[in-house]
């Protein structure tokens, strides 16, 4: 089994509202998300999720140098950020895959699968 990381990009770097998103699509949105939270703990692929506080609450820390740099704000200027995740256990590229289409059609949304590196060899 491989752990694979589903991201939830966020289309622009402007941080979301709930202003203006109507309530009636906002609620189906949630119950699709957490039925599908559901049937991950139901197959035991769950293994962590979460959503990420925007941007601007980020803090660079950087100590490639002789002292530790602390910036606010994101590490690098975007067009899009990660707003929330899940990483899930699945077999292979090709469930993780199935698992990332369900969330996307949960989420009405893009969802990027990438798998961990796997650990060397001892």
């Amino acid at each position: 089994m491989t752990n694979y990381f589903l991201s939830l990009p966020h289309d622009s770097a402007e941080e979301p509202t709930m202003e203006g998103m109507d309530p009636a699509e906002l609620a189906e949105v949630i119950a699709a998300v957490e039925a599908f939270n559901t049937a991950l703990h139901e197959a035991g692929a769950f293994v962590s999720a979460g959503g990420l506080q925007p941007p601007s609450t980020a803090i660079t820390v950087d100590c490639s140098g002789d002292s530790p740099v602390l910036t606010p704000g994101p590490s690098i200027e975007a067009k899009e950020y990660l707003g929330g995740f899940w990483i899930i256990e699945a077999e292979n590229d090709d469930v993780a895959i199935e698992w990332a289409k369900q969330v996307s059609r949960a989420l009405r949304s893009r969802v990027e699968v990438r798998a961990f590196q796997e650990e060397p060899a001892s």
